[in-house]
């Protein structure tokens, strides 16, 4: 973990109120894990609290690192309004990330995202597909309009896509996907997933004997770095354990914390 003002090279506003900011720094360099996070601090003196945001791609070669966020607040609404060549106080990387390590060459692999939670997927996808693995991508958004990375994500795999209005692929949540992709591979290696607490109870529940099952949490946080035990979530082993997404997290195997 290091502290870097990160520069803003590009920002573009992918889909109303979805924005993808492209960063550069020494800092990429201890990017190594996909589904880890910065956090960031609001460049407003008013606003104390540092902002996690997933890392959605990592690029070593130019030293720079693209993060994908939906303006939710002043936080982010500050963010938006950052203009290239403006500098951001940057912390990370942050969290333990993916664990791919048991992926080989032709594996059938998920990556199951929903909304705002898409982004970290894409740097795994882009990990899995450098072991040659069959990747699956099951994407769900509200809607059309709010899409991004559809063809980033093509180039990546097979990529399959529900609205939860019907206004683009299959009519439904994104879990609804599930069945129809099952049907058409052998048994997935790994299963990964990252999006609303819904979504990852439908993963959990569906894959609940599978061994690798790996689920990224989203919680608010303070500190980002295990400190403040702002971000708990209570183990599922034990209900007097709390794990702490920040640090041991974000990302827990399936049955090993509550959703």
């Amino acid at each position: 973990m290091k502290q870097e003002m990160m520069e803003i090279v590009n920002q573009v506003e992918l889909a109303p109120r979805i924005f993808e900011m492209t960063l550069k720094g020494e800092l990429t360099q201890e990017m190594v894990t996909p589904g880890q996070f910065i956090h960031i601090r609001v460049p407003r003196e008013d606003l104390l609290l540092r902002r996690p945001i997933s890392l959605a791609e990592i690029n070593h070669d130019n030293q720079t690192c693209k993060i994908i966020y939906r303006v939710e607040g002043d936080g982010t609404r500050a963010f938006s309004h950052c203009q290239v060549g403006d500098k951001l106080d940057c912390l990370g990387p942050l969290g333990n990330g993916f664990d791919i390590s048991m992926i080989e060459e032709e594996d059938v692999v998920y990556v199951i995202g929903g909304g705002i939670g898409v982004p970290p997927l894409y740097e795994l996808g882009r990990r899995l597909k450098e072991k040659r693995a069959n990747i699956y991508f099951l994407n769900g958004f509200a809607s059309k309009d709010v899409m991004y990375y559809e063809k980033e994500f093509s180039e990546l795999g097979s990529l399959f896509i529900a609205t939860d209005d019907g206004s683009y692929g299959t009519h439904g949540h994104v879990g609804m996907l599930i069945d129809d992709v099952s049907k058409k591979t052998t048994k997935p290696k790994a299963i990964y997933a990252c999006g609303a607490p819904g979504l990852l109870r439908a993963v959990e529940s569906t894959f609940s004997d599978h061994p690798h099952v790996y689920l990224s949490m989203e919680e608010r946080m303070a500190c980002g770095v295990g400190a403040c035990y702002a971000c708990v979530c209570q183990s599922k082993k034990d209900p007097n354990v709390n794990k702490k997404v920040c640090d041991e997290g974000p990302i827990f195997k399936a049955g090993e914390v509550m959703i």
